[in-house]
């Protein structure tokens, strides 16, 4: 059986050491390094369908396969957290550019969220639902926090934030404020609604966070150029 590790702090990486004929698929342009004895294809994961799947969402046509013995490093494309979220029989709701990894025994399929629901957080209105059974690994810019929710419990979310939530939770969209909000919030006027029961994952830095952050920096450098 594979073996995960995650390894780091603030800019955490993900080794995984593979025993013979062991896989494991990773989002293309996220590996680090392997040993030489690791072999590696460009595949849909599960047929045509599978990879028009996971196109349809914004994410790569094809997924690496890493086959050991040997092992394997992969890495997200910012700075953050690597969350593991253990699959038995269930199914998770993850925006498609914080996957990075899954075992073999995990299905990738797509779903319709909550009209308006990815679209505010910039993700379009499909999200990744990974289902099946074993490890899915994301990657969460900044921190990463699970919530967990009962029945009747619900949180308001910046949609930027929203990492994966657990099928079958009730999502939507919900106004906050008047006219004042939507003039001096930098939020903006609506937020993701996510009622429980279930788990909800988040990251602390949006990327629209990330992009305003760096702006400054980026612009001195254009001028010094």
């Amino acid at each position: 059986m594979a073996n995960f590790k995650i390894m780091g702090n603030d800019i955490q990486h993900l080794y995984v050491e593979l025993g013979p004929n062991e896989k494991i698929y990773a989002e293309g342009g996220h590996l680090v390094w392997k040993s030489s004895s690791v072999n590696i294809k460009a595949t849909t994961g599960g047929g045509l369908l599978t990879g028009l799947r996971r196109a349809i969402t914004g994410a790569s046509f094809f997924v690496l396969e890493l086959e050991g013995p040997g092992a394997v490093d992969i890495a997200g494309f910012a700075p953050g957290k690597i969350v593991r979220i253990d699959l038995n029989g269930n199914g998770i709701m993850v925006e498609h550019r914080a996957f990075l990894a899954m075992e073999p025994t995990v299905n990738y399929d797509v779903k319709l969220v909550g009209l308006g629901f990815g679209w505010l957080g910039g993700e379009g209105l499909l999200m990744a639902r990974l289902h099946g059974y074993g490890g899915v690994f994301l990657h969460a810019i900044g921190d990463a926090l699970m919530l967990e929710l009962g029945p009747g419990e619900s949180v308001d979310v910046e949609a930027g934030h929203v990492l994966a939530f657990d099928e079958g939770m009730r999502v939507g969209i919900r106004r906050v404020g008047g006219l004042r909000t939507m003039i001096f919030g930098e939020e903006g006027l609506w937020l993701a609604h996510v009622e429980g029961p279930g788990r909800v994952w988040l990251r602390t830095l949006s990327r629209q966070q990330m992009i305003m952050g760096l702006m400054p920096e980026l612009a001195n450098v254009v001028r010094s150029g």
